[in-house]
């Protein structure tokens, strides 16, 4: 832990900001129409999705590059990234021709990767190492010392939570009346901290909601522990905000500005992913999924009639996970659903389980059977997607009447991961 308590000064973000202005895009505080239907409430969207890196973190990169001397940027730069931070990294590089080498995890998702070369272009070097972004982490600090190169961390520096904390200037000087909730994705926290701090200067009614994924809770456990800890196992889905550690700098922030801390399931996330891309044509990735999916699980007595901010943290999904994310959506609106099933080895099994067993509106979206001969009946794992719950319960009944029924696989997490 760090000997002294450091607290973002509004003039250091003020200046922030003022440094940032030519760099970044002045994202906009959108009014959602159907999430303040839905909620009784004014609801907007603070879009930093639409920033040229396509996340907010290009603004905490590129505060903490300009902060360094020019000795220290000759040395060049490292940093270590789930994506979002080394796109931010690679464009600064790029526009203040300084190299840079950036270490990523073997895991990163291929859009992430190919946007950071392209933003970087001659001026940086990409190292894949380890599977999650704190093994990339550790390798990036070795080849730092190694190298004498300036570390840029992704959340926990004064600088780049600074510049995160800009955006809590933005939203002030949009909203039309006063903030009454915001929800903050959180990550490593840099984005927590520096927003938090800012209200809490100029607008200590708000109450900031912190979000973070089910499966990377790290700032809710340090904040349970009282110190930041390690989270021995994380889920990497929600890749942009799954940190096995919190910072201590945003730790110390974030326990003494952040009103509450939730938690959102990956497959909550997903349905909101396709919800906003549906309805209202935004392109998030998962993380940049996290505050409106927190917004619509929270208790809607406390919101109604509120002025409510969401931060849209990034829109870098890759395309190739889209059909895991319809999946885990389905998964989690328990409309789809798979079975270990034994279908009679003879012609005809397969259409009397259509005809007798399906209901009009389910459909077979998953199928592997082999036949052997040396048995009257052969196992099938088959996965089903009903248009309701409802119709759950009747396709099940029907499988035991007509003696298909084995096993129900959904709710046993070893054999799904080998469907999902």
């Amino acid at each position: 832990m760090k000997n002294s308590i450091y607290f973002p000064k509004l003039e250091t973000v003020r200046i922030a900001a003022n440094n940032l202005k030519k760099e970044i895009l002045k994202t906009p505080l959108q009014y959602h129409v159907n999430l303040s239907a839905a909620l009784n409430a004014r609801v907007s969207l603070k879009r930093e999705d639409l920033q040229p890196v396509r996340s907010y973190k290009i603004r905490g990169a590129y505060n903490k590059m300009i902060s360094l001397s020019p000795e220290e940027l000759s040395r060049g730069v490292v940093c270590a990234s789930a994506g979002n931070h080394a796109q931010g990294v690679a464009l600064a590089c790029k526009k203040m021709k300084t190299r840079g080498t950036i270490f990523m995890p073997l895991t990163i998702p291929e859009q992430k990767l190919e946007q950071v070369k392209m933003f970087g272009e001659d001026y940086i070097d990409v190292i894949l190492f380890g599977d999650t972004f704190d093994e990339a982490k550790e390798a990036a600090l070795v080849f730092s010392k190694k190298q004498d190169a300036v570390f840029i961390h992704p959340f926990d520096d004064p600088a780049v939570i600074e510049g995160q904390a800009t955006i809590a200037l933005e939203i002030l000087e949009q909203a039309q009346e006063p903030i009454d909730y915001i929800f903050v994705p959180i990550g490593g926290g840099g984005l927590a901290a520096g927003i938090s701090a800012v209200f809490k200067m100029l607008s200590p009614e708000t109450r900031i909601i912190g979000v973070e994924p089910d499966g990377a809770a790290s700032m809710l456990k340090a904040i349970e522990s009282g110190r930041p800890v390690r989270l021995d196992v994380i889920s990497r889905f929600v890749d942009g905000a799954a940190v096995q550690q919190v910072g201590n700098y945003t730790f110390e922030i974030c326990r003494n500005t952040l009103h509450d801390i939730v938690t959102v399931v990956e497959g909550k996330v997903c349905e909101e992913i396709l919800s906003l891309y549906n309805k209202d044509a935004i392109v998030v990735e998962p993380a940049g999924a996290l505050s409106v999916a927190a917004l619509k699980s929270y208790n809607k007595e406390e919101l109604t009639a509120k002025n409510i901010v969401c931060i849209v943290s990034g829109s870098n999904n890759d395309i190739t996970r889209m059909e895991e994310i319809k999946e885990k959506a389905l998964l989690y609106k328990q409309l789809k659903h798979y079975f270990l099933l034994k279908f009679p080895q003879r012609p005809g099994a397969l259409r009397h389980f259509v005809m007798e067993v399906l209901g009009p509106d389910d459909d077979i979206t998953y199928f592997e059977y082999t036949k052997k001969n040396s048995k009257e009946k052969g196992m099938a794992v088959v996965g089903i997607v009903v248009k309701q719950y409802k119709d759950f319960e009747p396709l099940l009944s029907k499988m035991k009447q007509h003696d298909f029924y084995v096993n129900y696989l959904n709710d046993k997490p070893l054999l799904m991961n080998l469907l999902v």
